[in-house]
């Protein structure tokens, strides 16, 4: 649930507030009862894909590239 706090509670309760953030919730700002501002947790940064990481790990036979075998193909068509 969303919490809300009026700005003076807010500058005084920052820390606090942030600590709620964190876990997953939000907290709605406002000034003479009307919502002004909401502290929502920021999304993670997306992970850096390395690419080539796993070069040389497996290969492909010969065979892979050899026509599959006829009642491979039927099977393939049903």
């Amino acid at each position: 649930m969303d919490e809300i706090v009026n700005t003076h509670e807010a500058k005084t309760r920052l820390s606090q507030l942030l600590a709620k953030v964190e876990a997953g919730h939000s907290v709605t700002i406002a000034r003479a009862g009307k919502p002004v501002a909401r502290l929502v947790p920021v999304a993670p940064a997306p992970v850096k894909r390395k690419y080539g990481r796993l070069k040389g790990m497996g290969s492909i036979g010969p065979e892979f590239f050899e026509p599959l075998p006829d009642d491979e193909l039927k099977a393939w068509d049903q």
